[in-house]
């Protein structure tokens, strides 16, 4: 059931998101609107730990990051695909946004930060890029991706 659930809170999250641009302004509508610590916020974490924990959420592993893809693109989220990574103390591999990557980090252990923020939702636009990094603990980051699209570049930190 856990699945059908975690389906259900992404269709929720993507009409938050609608059309909108992926901007600041988007990150701060996701904060106030499903702020950390508010209930669909906290559920949706829940949904992640027990979707680690049954297998079907996490299933690969690589450089001490735990990920999977459980929503593809014209899946539950619509033009989005939705991925999980469970992360701690890791730097992750160089990726550049091509439309834009939209974000919720969800501290599991310590006072978790990822690329420095802390618990809550973040927006990189179009043409962004980054080494994905947990720092102070551990989190899931749920991240939609604009039709899926992301592109590793083998860049070393």
């Amino acid at each position: 059931m856990s699945r059908q659930d975690f389906e259900a809170i992404v269709q929720e999250l993507v009409a938050e998101v609608g059309d909108r641009p992926l901007d600041t302004a988007l990150a701060e509508r996701l904060n106030a609107r499903v702020p950390p610590g508010g209930e669909r916020f906290r559920r949706l974490q829940a949904l992640c730990a027990e979707g680690e924990a049954e297998g079907w959420l996490l299933p690969r592993e690589a450089g001490g990051i735990r990920f999977g893809r459980p929503v593809k693109p014209g899946g539950a989220a619509g033009r989005f695909s939705v991925d999980v990574v469970h992360m701690a103390e890791v730097v992750g591999p160089h990726h550049v946004h091509t439309t834009g990557e939209i974000g919720a980090i969800m501290p599991t252990e310590g006072a978790a930060r990822f690329d420095g923020m802390p618990a809550g939702w973040y927006v990189y636009p179009p043409g962004s890029d980054h080494h994905p990094t947990v720092s102070g603990g551990a989190a899931y980051v749920l991240y939609l991706l604009p039709d899926g699209a992301i592109e590793f570049t083998g860049r070393r930190p």
